[in-house]
């Protein structure tokens, strides 16, 4: 299942970048690794995953944003495989300081809506198999900077949340949120 979901991100994102685009368009892929901490989740549990989108006319756009955190419940021995995945579309709004295109930086604020998937496969604490699927929101802020026309980094944090309280049939009435701060390359 892992390797079918990577195979997913990896062909959307090569496609978003292969795509015909307009003249003023800003596309990106970004491939980033982070940490989660919050209320839900073991604090300094790591996540992995890649967001693409575009900017158009330089200020508003959009991107997708995939996540996978393994283990992000604490080891394994007290709640077996556990994890969470992300998958979001996000409205971002951030301005371009050194222009669209050459070295330069753009502040952003981003947030959107999408799905949280959680899973644990038994352990000590839950004996039996448990999934969810769930409706959430996400917002935060970054910045990406760029060394050159196609090559730089982004990092940024983002706060992100389950619509309802039924996390995992009821082990957590507040429902699944946490914490994200990322970091990875930048390509447009």
């Amino acid at each position: 299942m892992r390797r079918f979901i990577k195979a997913i991100v990896l062909s959307a994102a090569a496609a978003l970048v292969c795509a015909p685009s307009p003249a003023r368009a800003d596309g990106y892929v970004n491939p980033w690794a982070g940490v989660n901490f919050g209320s839900n989740v073991t604090n300094g549990r790591s996540g992995f995953g890649v967001s693409a989108g575009g900017m158009g006319g330089g200020v508003f756009g959009g991107e997708v944003n995939f996540g996978y955190s393994p283990s992000a419940f604490g080891t394994v021995n007290d709640f077996g495989n556990n994890t969470v995945i992300d998958l979001m579309g996000n409205v971002i709004v951030g301005a371009p300081f050194g222009g669209q295109h050459g070295p330069g930086f753009r502040p952003y604020v981003t947030g959107g809506i999408g799905l949280l998937r959680e899973q644990i496969d038994g352990g000590t604490v839950f004996k039996v198999a448990s999934a969810g699927n769930d409706w959430g929101w996400n917002a935060g802020a970054g910045v990406m900077g760029f060394f050159n026309d196609h090559v730089g980094l982004r990092g940024d944090v983002r706060y992100l949340r389950a619509f309802n309280g039924n996390f995992i049939d009821g082990f957590n009435n507040l429902g699944l949120h946490f914490w994200r701060t990322s970091f990875g390359l930048v390509i447009r």
